[in-house]
């Protein structure tokens, strides 16, 4: 029986360099949008922000520091910068959390506590993740790579590519984050950038290990 989602998977690959003459249209890059917003994060708390770079200044301003992306950055149909919450929002006391629960879950009072003291023993006793701010950073940047996989398959089952990117310099993409877009890099940083279009050359054939290098039953 043809499976069409493995189909997609074969079909992605990181492409570095997209035909910048066709773009994506608005309706298929919602959807991929939302296919983020839908994607699971531990304990429901979404510690991400995406971030769509269409301007050529503030693309070009990102490629001098971006060294990952020198080929799609240019020709992207559309450009995503993935930020990650950092401990100032997601400690379990923090307003954001309580706001998640109240706004979004809508939980009731006696919920939001109980929930509140399941997420506080899990940061504190099951993670250690107060231990330091870069922790925190790193496990709600983890998530972030779950919403960015999601993203890149749903486009890929529509016949769009995409490329994620990680190469680029730490501290003046904070910089940037800070001085370019005016974000609270007090309680964001970026985790994972992702472009998205339509591939300028075919390409090669798909290379992985095979299911007995990487899988062990018990």
């Amino acid at each position: 029986m043809e499976n069409k989602f493995l189909d997609a998977m074969m079909f992605r690959h990181a492409c570095k360099e997209f035909d910048d003459s066709k773009k994506i249209s608005e309706n298929d890059f919602n959807n991929i949008l939302e296919i983020g917003r839908l994607s699971p994060s531990s304990f429901g708390f979404e510690p991400w922000k995406f971030l769509v770079i269409q301007n050529k200044n503030l693309r070009d301003k990102l490629k001098e520091f971006t060294w990952g992306a020198q080929g799609t950055l240019p020709t992207a149909s559309h450009y995503v910068i993935i930020l990650a919450r950092k401990k100032s929002s997601m400690i379990y006391n923090s307003e954001y959390i309580d706001h998640v629960m109240k706004d979004t879950h809508k939980l009731p009072q006696d919920a939001i506590e109980m929930r509140r003291g399941f997420y506080e023993k899990f940061q504190k006793e099951d993670f250690n993740l107060l231990q330091n701010d870069r922790a925190m950073f790193d496990w709600a940047s983890k998530q972030t790579y779950i919403a960015m996989a999601n993203m890149m398959s749903g486009a890929a089952y529509m016949g769009i590519d995409s490329c994620p990117i990680e190469g680029f310099d730490a501290k003046k993409a904070e910089e940037f984050l800070k001085n370019e877009l005016k974000i609270d890099t007090n309680e964001f940083g970026l985790s994972v950038m992702v472009a998205f279009g339509y591939r300028k050359n075919e390409q090669k054939e798909k290379t992985r290990q095979s299911l007995s290098e990487i899988v062990i039953n018990y």
